[in-house]
């Protein structure tokens, strides 16, 4: 299951983007710290299911009338306060649970209502544009600190005839989750001296940066989009990088007013329908969040997920089934599960996704849709149904 990790300083809001995502009820109050352990749940991507191509929905748990919600680990961790990665605040404990995830998702105080240290503050009082930075900041220095103090080790090892810096760079960073291929991709990306023992501190500097964009690619939540002053958001939204808007709360609301059939709404919709009893004061308030979910196409909590996994980590969709012809497994149940693979995946790695029993016995594939075998070097697309033949 993919992980996707919500940072940022204390009081940004990513304990409701947590507990709105996963419903999945955290401790959340309006002073710093309130995280201390991590947060672990379950959330959702958005994508449409294939059932649509079919006469009838699949009746799958995870499909509401066409919308699927396929599963991922998301991760709320403590905050960061400027020089996290010298250990201040809970600096270390925050960066040291990002190792596994793979794609991080920057909660920032669109309202410029908390300052640095993640206290609160008069609304507008504090320039959001200070923290766009902040988390990429944190990481590539904590990652460049890494590389300081393990450098000596890769020097002695650089004597040996055998010497390879991706494996020697490997074996020092497999903690962050930088893989063989990570490292050779950010190698190829940055120029350094040949010898391990004539890089400099720019040298490492330049690689925690690049290790830091292909390991950890960040999206910005301009969280509490709903109160923030004219021109804190556009500002944001002009910036060179992936940023949502995003109200924390309207999302958590909404979700709870669903929960109790207040209103009509599937998490990722663009509108909402007030369809139950509510007094004035809720009316007013879900009239309210009608008019920010309308202004930025929903409350930006399901865009984000999104963004991160189909966008920045960019994944398919794919379904395997067992019965090519009714779309089905063993038992009946139509469209049973949904796999997050790389694009440009094929059918041998969904098969290694089911069970790696089924992708070392693989021997064909069928496309469910023109009950066609499709090679083993065929590209698969977002939404393919996948009949997957094996030994196993």
């Amino acid at each position: 299951m993919l992980t996707v990790a919500l940072a940022g300083k204390p009081n940004a809001g990513k304990s409701t983007v947590f507990e709105a995502a996963t419903r999945d009820e955290v401790e959340a109050a309006n002073y710093p710290f309130t995280t201390i352990d991590p947060n672990r749940g379950v959330a959702h991507v958005r994508t449409e299911c294939p059932c649509l191509d079919r006469e009838d929905r699949c009746g799958n748990e995870r499909c509401r009338a066409g919308k699927r919600y396929v599963p991922i680990e998301l991760l709320d961790v403590a905050g960061l306060v400027p020089g996290a990665h010298d250990g201040r605040g809970l600096g270390n404990q925050f960066l040291d649970e990002l190792t596994n995830a793979d794609a991080v998702i920057a909660v920032v105080d669109a309202a410029g209502a908390t300052n640095a240290e993640g206290e609160p503050v008069e609304v507008g009082s504090y320039d959001p544009l200070e923290e766009v930075d902040f988390v990429e900041s944190e990481l590539v220095e904590w990652l460049a600190d890494i590389l300081d103090r393990n450098w000596e080790s890769i020097e002695r090892r650089s004597r040996s005839p055998e010497f390879d810096v991706d494996e020697a760079l490997v074996d020092v960073l497999t903690g962050f989750g930088a893989t063989e291929a990570d490292i050779a991709a950010c190698l190829r990306a940055i120029e350094y001296p040949e010898d391990p023992i004539a890089w400099d501190d720019a040298d490492r500097h330049a690689l925690a940066e690049r290790l830091r964009a292909e390991t950890k690619p960040i999206l910005v939540a301009a969280n509490k989009a709903d109160i923030a002053p004219e021109g804190h958001l556009e500002r944001l939204l002009d910036l060179d990088r992936p940023v949502v808007p995003t109200t924390a709360e309207g999302e958590l609301a909404l979700r709870r007013a669903a929960e109790a059939d207040l209103v009509d709404y599937d998490p990722g919709d663009a509108e909402f329908a007030i369809v139950g009893e509510v007094s004035d004061e809720q009316r007013a308030a879900l009239e309210d969040l009608q008019a920010t979910v309308a202004e930025h196409g929903g409350t930006g909590v399901q865009t984000a997920l999104n963004d991160a996994v189909y966008g920045m980590l960019d994944r398919i969709t794919v379904y395997p089934v067992e019965d090519a012809g009714k779309w089905t497994d063993a038992t009946g149940q139509v469209l049973p599960d949904a796999h997050l693979l790389p694009s440009g995946a094929t059918p041998p790695d969904l098969a290694y996704a089911v069970h790696s029993d089924i992708g070392e016995g693989y021997l064909h594939a069928v496309d469910a849709r023109s009950g066609r075998d499709v090679g083993e070097a065929h590209e698969l697309s977002e939404g393919d149904v996948i009949k997957i033949v094996s030994t196993a």
